[in-house]
C-alpha cells in the first residue's frame, strides 16, 4: 500500500516572520526560496502546513 504524500514548496521568504515559523519551515525540510520537500501525508505534517500557510505552497 503506497503512502500518501505531500510536496511543499516555500514560495515567501521567511525574513520578518515568528521564530516558531521559521522552526516550522525547517521542520518542513525547507531551506532556500523555492526549495521543495516531498512529506508523508499526516495529521502532524498537516498541521505544519496550516500554521505556515502564508509562506507555503502545496500539491497534493
Amino acid at each position: 500500500m503506497a503512502e500518501k504524500k505531500i510536496k511543499v514548496t516555500l514560495v515567501k521568504s521567511v525574513i520578518g516572520t515568528k521564530e516558531s515559523h521559521r522552526a516550522t519551515v525547517r521542520g518542513l525540510g525547507l531551506r532556500k526560496l523555492n526549495s521543495s520537500a516531498e512529506l508523508e501525508d499526516t495529521p502532524a505534517v498537516r498541521g505544519m502546513i496550516q500554521k505556515v500557510s502564508y509562506l507555503v505552497k502545496c500539491e497534493g
